[in-house]
């Protein structure tokens, strides 16, 4: 996309949005830890906690969820040391962390990215960046109202792992050409979701809680908050976000909430180039099949979480292609790259970025749900 298009896009993005007010950034001496907070200690949170004291200089200072049981769970599952745990994320931002993990509900990430933002705190956030559109502008605006001394980084950890750098690398040195057509594949089985019995729409701030994964009010849907892992990849390769999309998609299993278990999307990019992405949590058990292949005119690329491939020559008996395998889960790489960030004084904020991968995959679902083409400039002037 254009400078020129992509700024204009972007100010039509800001005009609605209110700005965020700043406080005084956190500051931490190069040499000494990077001290976290993390708000959300569900499944994700324990996890990037984990990642964070294990393998990085960051040090997780203090726990908030509103559910003990989530608070005592990620506590038994982290290094053993003694943590400030709240229940009210406020009272953790006025604490003297240095940084932060949002890894709430999707419904609530506007409401603690903003406030993490004017608390001057660091920011590594869970994608999508919200369910909404309207949402997502709420996000982009606090981004950019953001001191430029804070560091703010999204969950999309492919953008961080060795193995698509790699890949990312050999494409734009053109020695494989440009890129004339892509594909990403997200089949994977949901688990106990996928054969959960119904349940009626939650009532109470708990419930939205505890079940925010089966409602698409509270999250988007799986295109919006999974398979916004592929469009991310798609839009980074192929050079920003694409100005249409086309979709099919339904309910073939699943009976619990509203979301699909399935979609069929097609993106076209004003150069001309298009990507289909498939995406299903209709698999067998513990099935997971995840990947983007980029089509380009002297090979192409295949890349994954696990490694990436540069087939060199194609036929039955004439395929020659290299492949290397990730050297560590890539969640690492992406905390890595945060803390060292921070550490290095070297900040970067994709908040607007982030936001425009998972309005990318809105414009799909949107596209899926009323079954026409949806373009890019119709979500911009929408929310």
């Amino acid at each position: 996309m254009g400078k020129k298009n992509e700024n204009v896009s972007r100010r039509n993005a800001m005009k609605a949005a209110a700005i965020v007010p700043l406080t005084a950034v956190a500051g931490t001496a190069a040499n000494s830890a990077i001290k976290v907070g993390v708000i959300g200690t569900g499944g994700r949170g324990t996890r990037l906690a984990g990642h964070m004291s294990r393998d990085t200089d960051g040090e997780v200072v203090a726990l908030c969820d509103v559910q003990d049981s989530s608070i005592e769970r990620a506590s038994s599952r982290l290094p053993q040391r003694e943590r400030k745990i709240y229940k009210d994320y406020r009272k953790l931002l006025e604490s003297d962390v240095d940084a932060v993990i949002i890894a709430t509900p999707v419904f609530r990430h506007a409401e603690h990215f903003e406030a993490a933002v004017k608390a001057g705190k660091h920011i590594y956030i869970e994608k999508p960046a919200a369910g909404t559109i309207a949402e997502c502008k709420r996000i982009m605006k606090a981004a950019d109202s953001a001191d430029t001394k804070l560091n703010i980084q999204f969950g999309f950890q492919r953008r961080y792992g060795t193995v698509y750098q790699r890949a990312k690398k050999l494409i734009d040195s053109g020695e494989v050409g440009k890129i004339n057509n892509a594909h990403a594949h997200f089949v994977k089985h949901l688990g106990k979701q996928l054969y959960a019995p119904p349940m009626p729409r939650p009532t109470t701030e708990l419930e939205r809680i505890r079940y925010w994964q089966y409602w698409r009010d509270l999250f988007g849907g799986g295109l919006v908050e999974t398979f916004v892992h592929s469009v991310d990849v798609l839009n980074w390769f192929l050079g920003g976000h694409p100005q249409s999309a086309q979709g099919t998609g339904g309910r073939s299993v699943m009976r619990v909430g509203d979301i699909l278990d399935h979609v069929d999307v097609s993106f076209k990019w004003e150069n001309g180039l298009s990507a289909g992405l498939k995406g299903s949590f209709i698999a067998p058990p513990r099935w997971r099949e995840v990947k983007e292949v980029f089509y380009c005119e002297k090979g192409a690329v295949e890349t994954a979480q696990e490694y990436w491939i540069h087939y060199r020559k194609f036929g039955l008996a004439t395929n020659d292609f290299a492949k290397t395998t990730s050297p560590r889960n890539i969640a690492v790489d992406s905390v890595q790259s945060f803390i060292n960030r921070i550490k290095e004084n070297r900040p970067e904020n994709v908040g607007v970025r982030g936001a425009e991968s998972t309005l990318t995959a809105i414009m799909a679902q949107m596209a899926v749900d009323e079954k026409r083409e949806v373009t890019w400039d119709e979500v911009i002037r929408s929310g």
